[in-house]
């Protein structure tokens, strides 16, 4: 793992001392797998990978209508570490480690976890309303190998539960750590990766995701529209068309949330419009994915 900027800078043969904020952020630090960086462009400093895993002084500014929680997920959360917050299906923050920290991260102040798995287990069992459970983070990914199986088994033997979706960001940052045996072969699931540039899919990648199709699974993707890394309509058509060659579906491209520190990245609505509009006149209706801001009440199609 990479977690300072001296270590980067010889990974990339970049000096980045310009961007060192002291201990400004260290509560939300630089975190990113060997082998996300080495697919950075080494002396670009504009690298659209570097550019999400690098801190950097703009994000101590305070610009109006960002916030450190901008979709108050407390809300909706009856017991600690679950979201209830649309009909059928409830969100599991199933661990508060994730593999890289993405800058523009909307939970980046808010790295909360289930603390009672008992509880939890309680309230799907209880709730027969409830047909999928979707483990987040964090990373579920990140678990330990025997946890994550236990526990994706025993929500599989909830009667009323009819998919478990798992949302990882694992296969495309560090590839090597999928395994099949990570998984309980007899558990349907569907993964949803997060990817959000061409660059980012290299032949690790492809046999990670290889490995999930091999046991039956679905895989979408997310993708965030962020300013100077793929807000433009030619790399998210090379990113879709690219996902697909490796199986997996284009799902949704999300307006980022507006978490403080993050300003910078932020593609505002109507020229997001705009790029998806140039993406419809070359790619087919299959590989477009749905155009997405969440609010605080749920997502709102664009």
């Amino acid at each position: 793992m990479v977690t300072t900027l001296r270590q980067l800078s010889q990974k990339i043969n970049l000096d980045l001392s310009d961007k060192l904020l002291g201990n400004c952020w260290r509560s939300f630090s630089l975190l990113a797998p060997e082998s996300f960086i080495s697919r950075i462009r080494k002396r670009d400093i504009n690298d659209p990978l570097l550019l999400q895993i690098l801190p950097q002084k703009l994000e101590l500014e305070n610009i109006p209508g960002f916030s450190s929680d901008p979709l108050e997920e407390k809300k909706y959360s009856p017991v600690p570490g679950l979201i209830h917050k649309y009909y059928g299906r409830v969100l599991l923050l199933a661990t508060n480690v994730c593999a890289i920290n993405c800058r523009f991260c909307f939970r980046r102040y808010l790295r909360e976890t289930v603390g009672d798995w008992s509880r939890i287990f309680s309230y799907l069992e209880h709730d027969s309303t409830i047909n999928e459970v979707i483990l987040s983070g964090g990373d579920p990914l990140m678990l330990k190998p025997q946890n994550l199986r236990s526990i994706l088994q025993r929500i599989h033997n909830i009667p009323h539960i009819k998919r478990i979706r798992i949302h990882t960001r694992i296969p495309v940052v560090m590839p090597e750590r999928i395994n099949i045996k990570l998984f309980p072969s007899k558990v349907p699931l569907t993964f949803v990766i997060h990817c959000n540039h061409p660059n980012e899919i290299n032949p690790a990648v492809k046999k990670a995701l290889h490995l999930l199709r091999r046991r039956g699974s679905f895989i979408f993707n997310q993708t965030v529209l962020l300013r100077s890394i793929n807000d433009d309509a030619q790399t998210l058509i090379t990113l879709n068309e690219k996902l697909f060659e490796t199986g997996v579906i284009p799902y949704y491209i999300h307006i980022m949330d507006k978490v403080k520190g993050a300003a910078h990245f932020y593609v505002g609505i109507k020229k997001a419009k705009k790029i998806y509009s140039e993406m419809k006149k070359k790619l087919p209706g299959y590989l477009m994915p749905k155009l997405v801001v969440e609010r605080k009440k749920g997502k709102v199609f664009l």
